[in-house]
């Protein structure tokens, strides 16, 4: 089953064309890293396949209405500024709004899945970055939608919350759920996605399992680097180590 259908879907900004006919499905199962240089268009591209900014091609999420689209993927964006003083618990409970209802069983399961149950009754505006995104990222579990998408959903969280996240990612896939997440630490997506995708060069340079996508030709064309891989009874280790030259 696709959570995600994208066909020759271009976007231009600015004048500039970022990246052109990016065909992708993302289906149960899966946690897909996408994974790029700065300036690739990781978040341009999720932002056009949800029909937030303008795209050529198609884009099966696009074309729904708001309330067809809330129910079929939670969004969680880079920008992560809360800026109502609700509780951490109601803010959670956000995530319900799209079904209408104020079920608290999702709510109660995303609190505990995220680490929150000490938080719960602080102020939104009071938490730290890192806890913040824990936050909206329970509010985005809240949803129970079929796919998670997430722009840098690691980025500000200390080593052990962001392996507890890469964490929840997993089990969310392991019960039927697709995520398509962008990241910048390759280290995580190498051991804690299923699917890696590289946008390079305005286009898709490369999809597939981790340890095709990582290989030394293409991290040397997508990122202009050389790095370390090791197979370890632990799982796949990855460390970036020189420019490429």
């Amino acid at each position: 089953m696709s959570f995600l259908s994208l066909q020759k879907l271009s976007v231009t900004l600015r004048g500039r064309e970022v990246f052109s006919d990016i065909t992708l499905e993302i289906g149960a199962h899966e946690v897909v890293g996408l994974i790029g240089p700065n300036g690739a268009g990781k978040t341009s591209l999720m932002r056009a396949a949800l029909g937030l900014i303008p795209s050529r091609g198609e884009s099966s999420l696009a074309g729904l209405t708001p309330q067809q689209r809330a129910k079929a993927v939670a969004w969680m964006p880079q920008a992560r500024e809360i800026a109502w003083p609700v509780k951490v618990e109601d803010l959670v409970a956000l995530g319900r709004l799209p079904h209408g209802d104020h079920a608290q069983g999702p709510v109660e399961a995303a609190i505990a899945k995220m680490g929150l149950e000490g938080l719960r009754k602080r102020r939104s505006t009071n938490l730290s970055g890192g806890e913040q995104a824990r936050a909206l990222l329970a509010r985005a579990l809240a949803q129970e939608t079929p796919l998670l998408m997430a722009d840098e959903p690691t980025a500000g969280l200390d080593p052990a919350h962001q392996i507890a996240t890469m964490e929840v990612f997993g089990a969310l896939a392991a019960e039927g759920h697709g995520v398509l997440l962008s990241l910048h630490d390759i280290g995580l997506a190498a051991r804690h996605c299923t699917r890696l995708v590289l946008l390079a060069e305005g286009r898709l340079l490369a999809d597939g399992p981790p340890e095709e996508v990582l290989s030394d030709e293409l991290l040397a064309r997508g990122f202009g680097i050389t790095a370390y891989h090791a197979q370890t009874p632990d799982g796949p280790v990855f460390q970036p180590m020189h420019r490429a030259r």
